[in-house]
C-alpha cells in the first residue's frame, strides 16, 4: 500500500514523514488552501529530501504552462490535477499527471478507469475536507489503479482492506492544526496502511 502525506508546508513536516515510511509528498499549489505553498517555499524543502520520495504538486484551475513551470521550478515529479480539465488540455501538460476524481456518486469511481487515478469525496473546497467517501460505491470494482482519499484516520483504514486499492492519501487526519502536521498521527497512519 503506497501513502501519500499531502499538505506539507515545511521541512520537518517532511523529514518526518519520509522517516516514517511516506512513499510520496503531498505539496499544495492552491492558494485559497490553507495549506497552500508558494513554489519558492516548496524548492527549499524539495532540495533538501532524500533520493526516491514522489513529490506531487497539486494543482485547481491553472493552465498546463503554469502547472509545468511551477512543477519544474519547485522539483515536482508528478503534477495532481484536481479540477476538470479537458483530455486535449490535459495532454498540454509535460509532466507526469494524477486526474483526482471528486466523487459524488458511484459512477463518478469507474472514470478514468484506464489510469491511475485518486479517487475523494466531493465537496464545494479543494481537497484537505476531512469528508468520507461511501465504501460500496467500491463494491466489484477493480481498485488495483486507484487512490484513495478522503476521511481517512489510522483508526478507519483497516476498513479498506478488501478493496486492494493502489494507495492511500491523507491531509487533515495527520495534522495538529491546518498545514502542521501532527508527527505521530503521521507515524500511526502509515504503520497501518503499510500492514493493510
Amino acid at each position: 500500500m503506497r501513502v501519500k502525506i499531502c499538505g506539507i508546508t515545511n521541512l520537518q513536516d517532511a523529514l518526518q514523514a519520509i522517516e516514517a515510511g511516506a512513499d510520496a509528498l503531498g505539496f499544495v499549489f492552491y492558494p485559497p488552501s490553507p495549506r497552500y505553498i508558494s513554489w519558492q517555499d516548496a524548492k527549499e524543502i524539495t532540495k533538501k529530501l532524500p533520493p526516491f520520495v514522489e513529490k506531487v504538486g497539486l494543482f485547481v484551475n491553472e493552465t498546463p504552462a503554469t502547472i509545468d513551470a511551477i512543477c519544474n521550478k519547485s522539483a515536482m515529479s508528478l503534477a495532481q490535477i484536481h479540477f476538470d480539465i479537458d483530455s486535449t488540455e490535459l495532454a498540454q501538460v509535460k509532466m507526469p499527471t494524477l486526474q483526482v476524481i471528486r466523487a459524488k456518486n458511484r459512477e463518478d469511481v469507474s472514470k478514468f478507469a484506464e489510469s491511475y487515478r485518486l479517487v475523494d469525496a466531493y465537496c464545494e473546497a479543494y481537497g484537505g475536507s476531512g469528508k468520507r467517501l461511501n465504501l460500496e460505491w467500491f463494491d466489484g470494482i477493480d481498485c488495483s489503479k486507484i487512490i484513495l482519499a478522503g476521511g481517512l484516520t489510522p483508526d478507519n483504514l483497516s476498513e479498506i482492506k478488501e478493496y486492494g486499492f493502489y494507495g492511500v492519501d491523507v491531509s487533515s487526519a495527520t495534522e495538529q492544526s491546518k498545514g502542521i502536521k501532527d508527527p505521530i498521527k503521521v507515524e500511526q497512519f502509515i504503520k497501518n496502511a503499510k500492514n493493510i
